[in-house]
């Protein structure tokens, strides 16, 4: 009898065990399974995001925000003002620029009809007058000059008013000559050379009025403002930027593919993308594939010998307007 239960006994412990190991087997099993199934699915799904292209806004001179006429989240069109600037300096130089033209008018003027009391006296004035310009254009460069040896203003900027600087160096040798010349008679040379020096004049008027359209900052193309930079009332540099607008209109995907999964994708192929954000597939196509170079990602097949995987930056379009698609919205590209 003892016997008897005692074998019961060893056959139950056996029992036990075999259901133990069964069950051990069956997790491994299980757990071998959903690895593979995930590990899989991570090794075959490529995700990438929704970009698009943007310019900035931004001035060729200094100048104080004065208004602001639009938001981050406004579209805007092209053409559309979206920033006013104050330019004193601009304005100064303008109304500089437009007596040394009327000057320059009056002398060339004068020197064909040939020079009167009235007219020398006049020729005087003027040359005081180009003297008064050449003043506040030296005052100018050397400001702007200071600036750009500190580093805050750009070598274009220096260099256009170091341009009005010697335009009006030269306006006021050519008063001065002028007014020798109303003096002395003009000679048919001087004649010439007056005119010449009207036709400068003017193309400093030019130049000012140039400047000046850059207080009033406008969209260059279609788009909505993704960020303002300044507050009104602020000074911006030149060539700071003002704000970002991005071009809806132009919007393209991005993806980082692993040499490995690009199974021969290449430019002009039809690819199928899942969108996240809309619970949706949708179509693209590719326009750009290349090598991001050695300071990418980049996959060892081996630890000892074989080759490296690189990765390949992979951009395509929609190939039709899908409505709401936002630059950052997540794509997944399964392979």
């Amino acid at each position: 009898m003892d016997t008897r239960q005692e074998y019961e006994k060893v056959k139950q412990q056996h029992k036990n065990i075999l259901i133990a190991l069964a069950a051990l087997i069956g997790t491994i099993v299980v757990v071998a399974s959903l690895g593979y199934l995930f590990l899989s699915e991570e090794e075959n799904v490529i995700q990438g995001q929704v970009e698009v292209s943007e310019y900035r806004i931004s001035s060729k001179v200094p100048g104080r925000i004065f208004e602001l006429r639009v938001k981050e989240g406004d579209h805007v069109m092209k053409g559309q003002t979206v920033a006013v600037l104050e330019i004193p300096e601009v304005n100064a130089q303008e109304q500089s620029a437009n007596a040394m033209a009327a000057t320059a008018a009056a002398i060339s003027t004068m020197t064909s009809k040939g020079a009167r009391h009235e007219l020398v006296d006049a020729a005087y004035q003027q040359l005081q007058q180009a003297k008064a310009g050449l003043s506040v254009a030296k005052k100018s460069y050397e400001r702007i000059n200071r600036l750009f040896h500190e580093g805050v203003m750009t070598a274009q900027k220096r260099d256009e008013v170091l341009a009005a600087y010697e335009s009006a160096q030269a306006l006021e040798k050519a008063a001065e000559s002028q007014y020798e010349m109303a003096k002395n008679g003009a000679r048919e040379e001087e004649k010439e050379a007056a005119h010449q020096q009207m036709m400068a004049a003017k193309g400093n008027v030019d130049l000012m009025k140039s400047l000046q359209k850059e207080s009033v900052q406008k969209a260059l193309h279609d788009g909505e403002v993704s960020e303002v930079y300044p507050k009104e009332g602020e000074l911006v540099g030149t060539g700071s930027p003002i704000m970002t607008i991005a071009m809806t209109d132009d919007i393209w995907g991005t993806f980082n593919v692993r040499e490995d999964q690009l199974n021969g994708m290449k430019v002009g192929d039809k690819i199928t993308v899942y969108v996240p954000a809309f619970d949706k597939n949708i179509e693209m196509e590719v326009y750009f594939v290349k090598d991001q170079g050695s300071y990418a990602v980049w996959k060892s097949t081996k630890a000892n010998k074989g080759y490296d995987l690189k990765t390949f930056e992979v951009k395509a379009r929609p190939l039709e307007t899908i409505k709401g698609l936002r630059p950052g919205m997540s794509l997944i590209l399964k392979k």
